[in-house]
């Protein structure tokens, strides 16, 4: 007799088949442990993991560099004879 293959659920993830699990990593770009804990905390689906994924690499923005005060902007290039352009705080 002919045993048919499983068919597997196109739309969840499969974390026990090794080729499925490297298929995703590679089109969200995920490494091993990052796709189990979003699997373990969000579920097996791929929308609901690509969609929890996407918010997490939207929620990274880095931080601005400090920047000195706008004062100290402005007392360095006042006190500067090669200034040309001076700022005031005050509005003209």
């Amino acid at each position: 007799m002919r045993s048919s293959k499983p068919q597997l659920v196109r739309n969840k993830v499969d974390l026990g088949d090794p080729s499925h699990v490297r298929q995703i990593k590679k089109r969200l770009r995920l490494s091993s442990a990052e796709l189990t804990e979003i699997a373990g905390r969000i579920g097996d689906s791929i929308a609901a993991i690509t969609k929890e994924f996407t918010a997490q690499r939207a929620g990274v923005v880095p931080k601005p560099p400090q920047l000195p005060p706008v004062a100290a902007i402005a007392t360095v290039t006042a006190s500067d004879p090669a200034a040309k352009i001076t700022i005031s705080d005050q509005a003209p």
